[in-house]
């Protein structure tokens, strides 16, 4: 008995075999229409072509997507290799930004240090900033300049713009600067425009505070502050920072020299002060000049005073008071007449 075949692949043979003969036949009428040769079909073949392509817009429209995101992609690739490129040359800009940033800065400092107007009477030696100190305990720093330089103890260093303290212990090649913020520092300062007197100690601290201010009424945050040459300690008229007012309400001084970046110092030459032989010279008051004692009140040294020896305060003064000139002893008991 025959198996009845009812199966969708029985009905879609034929179908293929229909559409496949129809394509066929539509493309050979297509090659026969352009392959003849007439005015009739040229003119026929251009309004078929008028008619029938433009409508095909849509059918190449993938086409042209895909072409577009090619040439996109191309074009992102590009844009991604010149991104890296140029972050490659930016981590090399930073590298040089940074270097040419320090050394506009050493630059600006050694132009500060060269520029900078003093009295014509000093003059000074720069010395490059060795090490610091370290210590939250003491603040000083070293330099490379000492003995072989002329560096003499008590001589004050600048920065390019302000007072930073003074040299404490000279070595053959290196001295040691205290600076102003140390607690050991005790300078004598001026505060202008009012011209009040004061002492400006160091703390530890960035914002060193002002004591024994004569009139604290005439000081106002932001005066200048500059040396004022009492004691010997110090030139007059350096400047040494402004008066600011502290969190805990006390007068400050706002440091002019930068003491963040301690590179180059100017150690000023003060030919005309004493040097520092020892620590008692800088606290202690000058000691007055010896004044002799006069004598007693009495008769002028040319008249004779007669003494119990017998002798006269003449012969004592000349050195011989056992010996005594008769001539100017007068007889006791006769002085009737």
């Amino acid at each position: 008995m025959a198996k009845t075949r009812t199966g969708p692949e029985e009905f879609g043979r034929p179908v293929r075999r229909i559409m496949v003969g129809l394509l066929v036949l539509l493309l050979l009428a297509i090659f026969l229409l352009w392959r003849v040769d007439s005015p009739r079909m040229e003119r026929f073949r251009a309004v078929l072509v008028d008619k029938v392509v433009p409508s095909f817009d849509w059918a190449l429209l993938p086409v042209t997507k895909a072409a577009a995101m090619i040439d996109d992609f191309q074009s992102y690739t590009r844009i991604y290799e010149q991104n890296q490129e140029l972050r490659r040359e930016l981590q090399q800009m930073k590298a040089w930004k940074e270097a040419a940033l320090q050394l506009e800065q050493k630059n600006a400092r050694l132009l500060d240090l060269n520029q900078v107007r003093l009295d014509p009477k000093f003059t000074h030696v720069t010395g490059i900033v060795l090490a610091d100190s370290g210590s939250p305990f003491r603040q000083s720093v070293l330099l490379n300049v000492g003995e072989r330089d002329g560096i003499l103890d008590g001589w004050a260093t600048m920065d390019g713009i302000g007072l930073v303290g003074r040299i404490a212990g000279v070595g053959p090649t290196t001295s040691r600067v205290i600076l102003l913020t140390d607690s050991n520092s005790r300078i004598p300062v001026t505060i202008q425009p009012s011209g009040q007197k004061a002492l400006l100690s160091g703390d530890n601290s960035t914002l060193p505070p002002l004591d024994f201010i004569e009139d604290q009424d005439q000081v106002r945050p932001g005066d200048r502050v500059v040396t004022s040459g009492d004691g010997g300690v110090f030139p007059a008229d350096l400047l040494v920072g402004q008066v600011a007012l502290g969190s805990d309400k006390r007068l400050r001084v706002l440091l002019s020299a930068d003491y963040g970046r301690l590179e180059f110092l100017r150690v000023l030459r003060s030919h005309d002060l004493a040097p520092i032989t020892n620590s008692g010279g800088i606290v202690g008051p000058p000691l007055p000049p010896a004044v002799p004692t006069p004598l007693a009140e009495g008769p002028a040294p040319d008249a004779p005073i007669l003494t119990p020896a017998g002798g006269t305060t003449t012969d004592v003064i000349n050195g011989d008071p056992g010996e005594s000139d008769p001539s100017a002893v007068i007889p006791q008991g006769d002085t009737g007449g």
